[in-house]
């Protein structure tokens, strides 16, 4: 297996990006090859047994070919269908490396197609529209957020400024806590398609990678993690409370959640030995304690 950096992974999120401002074609470029990296291949060998290969692709699918024969259905009371729909969600769905579709169970989490608007008119969703004074809209602008993705229990939902919807590719919030304790709407993604990619990289290596797990680190623990691997160029990952920073070194990928959870550090490995390589960089021992892959069998 050919050894790969993701020390240089911010290296290539900022080429995707400029890239992607001169040509959409290569938007997914780099979802395709990190999921290729860590051993996921498109359906119909990724789903477990019992599970519907691309299950949540033909549901979708069916959704656009109901709202297509029938324009002039309005829809749920929480769609508005006058908004468009950014581009880059649509080419999403249509992927056939799109590894949510087909590995659903692996993501735990709820697409929603088509985007719900917040607040909320039907009363069922729970988050608020952007505040006054947000950094997301101007004043004047359309207040509200399209939400397309959710945690699984709905604690957590990512969204677009409704303001935004024209755009191939808008920024991507997420409903959280800001820092004075107020709910709110923080920044999660530069663009829909690297929010994407960043969550397939929360998801993908703890089933198809070596992982393990600390609860708590020393201080010099975290020295030697930010000395040893460089940040792959995301903005912390919001869920559940919790805030991750994700880092990148030879075949390895580690976690550091600074904010609520079970677990400070977690790391994965594209190998065993790359896992090895990792816990003597950090100091720590990690022999009794590794996880093996799920996924591998399942990837073929």
């Amino acid at each position: 297996m050919t050894e790969i950096d993701y020390g240089r992974f911010h290296e290539w999120l900022e080429q995707a990006r400029r890239a992607d401002a001169v040509d959409s074609g290569t938007r997914w470029d780099l979802l395709r090859r990190f999921q290729e990296e860590w051993g996921y291949r498109p359906a119909g060998g990724g789903s477990r047994p019992g599970s519907a290969p691309d299950g949540h692709k033909s549901y979708v699918a069916r959704l656009r070919a109901a709202a297509s024969t029938d324009p002039s259905d309005d829809g749920p009371d929480d769609v508005d269908r006058s908004l468009a729909i950014p581009a880059a969600l649509d080419e999403w769905w249509d992927l056939e490396f799109n590894s949510l579709a087909d590995r659903w169970e692996v993501y735990e989490t709820n697409p929603v197609w088509p985007p719900t608007i917040r607040p909320d008119p039907s009363g069922y969703g729970v988050s608020g529209g952007l505040a006054d004074g947000n950094p997301f809209v101007g004043p004047g602008e359309d207040p509200r957020v399209c939400v397309f993705m959710a945690e699984n229990q709905f604690c957590n939902e990512w969204g677009y400024p409704a303001a935004r919807a024209h755009l191939a590719d808008p920024q991507v919030l997420v409903s959280g806590v800001d820092e004075e304790g107020r709910e709110s709407w923080l920044l999660q993604s530069h663009s829909v398609s690297e929010f994407l990619l960043q969550l397939a990289v929360t998801r993908l290596p703890a089933e198809y990678g070596w992982t393990a797990e600390e609860n708590s680190v020393d201080p010099e623990v975290v020295t030697r993690l930010r000395a040893g691997l460089q940040p792959m160029g995301f903005f912390p990952w919001r869920e559940l409370g919790s805030c991750t920073e994700y880092f990148g070194g030879v075949d390895v990928i580690v976690a550091h959640n600074t904010g609520y959870g079970d677990y400070e550090l977690v790391a994965h490995g594209r190998t065993a030995a790359a896992l090895e390589r990792l816990a003597e960089t950090l100091g720590l021992d990690w022999a009794e304690w590794t996880g093996e892959p799920e996924g591998r069998d399942a990837a073929g």
